[in-house]
């Protein structure tokens, strides 16, 4: 049993926000008491006066890089980053080696993260086999082996009628098909955001409406079929538009942005930092701008932080030939706190947007919230810790990360995932082996 005591308790699932007292036992929420802490309780129990005592957080967009790529990730450190950041759950995409197109691959993911996770894992099965476009993946298969979701994540699905079948095969199992937004064909050869930034450095450019065009035949796809779609990591004014003007039409669309993108713009890549090049690129200010506004109105769903570890070799290297993406998942929390200031977002809205919000669209039953019987996930935040992110505090393999050195205000001082302590850095709580 564990009593988290005095701190702020914010379930938006369950409508709550108030100091208390929240109660674990054998790996589920056992409930919550007010007023003076239990005398005589049988169990660890954690201070959290002061602090925020939250769902534990949901991470709908990972790349674990295993199997295949285990020198950049694997499960076993990339839960680890998940637990340090105050993520309980992570959903991994399907872009490894073997790609996880059958119920082999999801099955291997799922074992090796009983046995070496630090956050529960939740595999997203490929569309297409091979990721290649062509052939639909068993979805059957897949579903039954332990997938929550499909998508070609990093690839965009060019074919419109394998996206149309592909949507109507996954609505009898209630699941999203969670797309990757661009049209590779306006995006061939760009290694930034067209705009001034690109054309100043020389680094040939990728319009914004290559995502735009995708998002806009996805979401038409989606009302022929009925299905859900979900639009991952947008980055542009246009986009967020889009699934706002679908939400109105009240279409099963639902979208996700990434800390980097209401965080930083083009300018980050002043002096060629590759750790600043991802797909879909940074954009400008008036895209920060609308990305921010999109997470204040209730347009954009989540926040998930498309954690893409690599090593240095694809990194340090010409700016146009360095692979996409950074990593995110200790630092997407803080990032996120950073909206809360000056009362741009509400807390109940972070917690919805990093944990009830994500559990919902991937019906991951038992998550995303702190309602008596769901498990016992657990973050608890220090919104006004102060420390600086080190290349040696990464959790990672890989440190391909903008945010190296940046000194940040807040962040996740428990992590507890089914009853384990699997993150602590609160004095007297050590983490469970």
């Amino acid at each position: 049993m564990m009593l988290i005591q005095g701190g702020r308790i914010i379930d938006p699932a369950s409508g709550r926000d108030e100091v208390g007292h929240l109660v674990l036992k054998d790996g589920m929420v056992e409930g919550v008491l007010q007023g003076d802490p239990p005398a005589g309780f049988d169990g660890r129990i954690v201070d959290a006066g002061g602090k925020w005592v939250v769902p534990g957080l949901v991470d709908m967009h990972v790349h674990l890089r295993d199997p295949g790529y285990e020198w950049k990730e694997d499960i076993r450190t990339g839960t680890a980053a998940a637990a340090a950041g105050g993520f309980a759950s992570v959903a991994c995409m399907a872009n490894t080696q073997p790609v996880n197109d059958s119920p082999e691959v999801t099955k291997y993911i799922l074992e090796k993260a009983r046995r070496e996770g630090s956050a529960d894992v939740f595999p997203v099965a490929a569309v297409s086999r091979g990721l290649e476009g062509k052939e639909m993946t068993d979805f059957a298969e897949v579903a039954e082996a332990g997938a929550v979701a499909f998508s070609d994540d990093g690839k965009y699905i060019a074919n419109p009628l394998l996206m149309r079948r592909a949507m109507e095969y996954a609505r009898p199992f209630g699941f999203p098909i969670l797309v990757h937004s661009e049209d590779r064909d306006l995006t061939a050869g760009g290694a930034a955001n067209e705009g001034w930034t690109a054309i100043r450095m020389g680094i040939p450019g990728a319009p914004g409406a290559a995502e735009e065009v995708a998002i806009a035949r996805d979401i038409l796809i989606a009302r022929q079929t009925g299905g859900r779609l979900h639009l991952q990591h947008i980055s542009t004014k246009m986009g967020v538009e889009l699934l706002r003007m679908a939400k109105k039409a009240g279409l099963s669309v639902t979208g996700e942005t990434a800390p980097h993108y209401f965080t930083l713009t083009d300018a980050a890549l002043e002096g060629y930092d590759t750790n600043a090049k991802m797909n879909p690129p940074l954009r400008g200010e008036e895209d920060r701008m609308a990305i921010l506004e999109g997470l204040r109105d209730g347009t954009i769903d989540a926040i998930a932080s498309d954690h893409a570890p690599h090593d240095a070799f694809v990194k340090e290297c010409e700016f146009a030939a360095a692979a996409n993406g950074i990593i995110g998942l200790q630092t997407s929390l803080t990032l996120t706190l950073g909206l809360a200031e000056g009362g741009k977002i509400a807390p109940s809205r972070i917690v919805e947007l990093l944990s009830a919000a994500p559990a919902r669209i991937l019906s991951l039953r038992g998550k995303g919230t702190l309602a008596r019987g769901a498990d016992a996930d657990v973050a608890v935040i220090d919104p006004a810790a102060e420390w600086e992110f080190r290349a040696q505090d990464v959790r990672s393999k890989s440190k391909n990360s903008p945010f190296l050195g940046w000194k940040l205000r807040g962040r996740a001082v428990l992590t507890v995932c089914r009853g384990f302590v699997r993150h602590s850095t609160i004095e007297g709580v050590e983490a469970d082996a």
